[in-house]
């Protein structure tokens, strides 16, 4: 388990919006990623007949959407042990195989950090 206070405020700051969306949505997990530019983009899991992404997927899909050329970490929150190579190939697509993942339990702190490689 990693020490939140040893983190970085803006990496700090994505662990807590992905914690906010997983709440605030009632899902399974929450994500939050940040570009080169600082911008953050904010989700949760979506569930649907018709389509499921992760909610680490879906932040990254929102990035793309909004113009982010680059990711600088990525934040997801789940009960999971880890981010899935799913999850890790999609900021990897976005912010190269050396972006920070931070994965944090439902208390927002964080267990690991991997990167997207």
């Amino acid at each position: 388990m990693t020490d939140n206070s040893a983190l970085d405020p803006e990496d700090r700051k994505i662990v807590t919006l992905a914690r906010s969306a997983r709440a605030r949505n009632g899902v399974p997990e929450g994500a939050a990623v940040r570009d080169d530019t600082g911008r953050t983009y904010v989700a949760g899991t979506v569930a649907l007949d018709s389509l499921k992404l992760s909610a680490l997927q879906t932040a990254v899909a929102m990035a793309v959407a909004s113009g982010a050329t680059s990711l600088e970490a990525a934040a997801v929150v789940t009960e999971a042990e880890g981010a899935t190579e799913q999850d890790r190939a999609a900021v990897r697509d976005l912010g190269g195989p050396g972006t920070p993942v931070l994965v944090a339990g439902p208390d927002g702190a964080v267990r690991a950090t991997v990167t997207a490689g």
